[in-house]
């Protein structure tokens, strides 16, 4: 370096312009709160919906092979044709409808990107959209950059279900989206038939659009159906439906999901699509068309998982938690109010500082903060971590 430049006193960089935020009420997540705090009393890590054990091998292989075979660059903006061709070949197989390979599937860099385009192609300033809460925390935002007003419904514990007649009461002419999830996060419910029965009534005849989070798809305990929108026709034909192959093959860091609309919907989101990212990485898109030939890594993922859900909740049998029963997701809730005054943010830090394990409080799905004194647990953590935690969560008291 230029002997001039040794020494010299730090520059300050003044600001000179003035920002108007387009999401005001948005700082720095609870999950990086959480994450920062369990890092530093290096807590068990009960509280990110994250697989801490690694994918097939078979993927990492295929991947590897992709890149060594020169698919290093860009993918067709709406996905690899055998990628989709497999997406829509195994919708039909299980939920009994047909997408055109061509205008109806669109792979795309996550789950989160998909319904990110989806709102911003489909909602404008002005619309309503309904929202159930909790909810992930990023649809709320979504909704508000486009100008548009979130409707939210809030779904009460323990049951969490949700209130239609409430939701009819909140429909109007503005309505221009009912935005679901099913098998849900954090609740771990999931949509019924008669909740699929409702749901159809309300929309007949409007031009009312569903989003359908369906990321935990293949992640449904105790024998129960996944009510897919699309696996309902009439569902179907007003739905975009969104889903992940990283919760599905547990490489959530790909960031490679796909959604599902009827043409006239899809059209306009691959608009969006096209300028925000164009396409999702070219290598991971084979490597997921050749593991999805063999479809029993995701036919026994509901068996997977519902042995970390009986185990964990076998492992805090003897804890002083109240839990609510987890029928989908990765995701169980535990009630403490019998236990402790504290607000659910207070007691996740307490349970970080004092007994080494993370989890995250409900509350931070809600946007006003509802504190229904309710905390989250992930079981997509490896069995020894999942054994290791509950040891620790059954020593707390009050």
């Amino acid at each position: 370096m230029d002997a001039r430049y040794h020494n010299l006193p730090p520059q300050i960089m003044h600001n000179s312009v003035t920002v108007q935020s387009k999401l005001p009420h948005v700082g720095t997540t609870i999950f990086t709160v959480i994450g920062q705090l369990a890092a530093k009393h290096q807590a068990i890590n009960l509280s990110q919906g994250a697989p801490n054990f690694p994918c097939s091998a078979d993927l990492v292989r295929y991947a590897h092979e992709a890149m060594q075979a020169g698919h290093n660059q860009y993918a067709p903006m709406s996905g690899l044709p055998l990628l989709r061709e497999a997406i829509a070949a195994k919708v039909e197989t299980l939920y009994g409808q047909r997408y055109d390979v061509d205008d109806e599937v669109t792979v795309m860099a996550s789950a989160s990107e998909a319904l990110f385009s989806a709102i911003t192609a489909l909602v404008h300033a002005g619309d309503e959209v309904i929202v159930f809460e909790p909810a992930f925390d990023s649809y709320i935002p979504m909704i508000e950059l486009q100008g548009a007003t979130p409707v939210v419904i809030k779904l009460a514990a323990p049951e969490f279900a949700i209130p239609w007649d409430e939701v009819a009461a909140r429909i109007t002419p503005r309505t221009r989206m009912i935005l679901l999830n099913t098998p849900h996060n954090p609740t771990g419910t999931v949509l019924s038939a008669a909740d699929i029965a409702r749901l159809e009534a309300l929309t007949e005849d409007s031009n009312i659009i569903i989003l359908s989070d369906e990321v935990y798809e293949h992640v449904v305990f105790d024998g129960e159906l996944h009510h897919s929108m699309s696996r309902h026709p009439k569902l179907a034909a007003r739905s975009v439906v969104v889903t992940s192959f990283g919760k599905t093959f547990h490489v959530t860091g790909w960031r490679v999901g796909y959604c599902l609309a009827p043409r006239v919907l899809m059209d306009e989101i691959r608009k969006v699509h096209q300028f925000a990212m164009f396409a999702a990485d070219t290598p991971m898109q084979y490597a997921l068309a050749r593991l999805m030939a063999e479809p029993q890594h995701y036919l026994g993922l509901s068996d997977f998982y519902q042995h970390k859900r009986d185990l964990l909740s076998r492992a805090l049998a003897e804890s002083p938690l109240k839990l609510i029963p987890s029928q989908g997701s990765f995701f169980m809730l535990a009630s403490f109010g019998h236990l402790s005054g504290d607000s659910d943010s207070d007691f996740v830090q307490r349970l970080i500082v004092e007994h080494g394990v993370a989890t995250i409080p409900v509350s931070a799905f809600y946007r006003d903060g509802t504190d229904q004194q309710v905390i989250r647990l992930s079981f997509a953590k490896d069995d020894v971590t999942l054994l290791a935690g509950a040891e620790r969560l059954c020593r707390i008291g009050g």
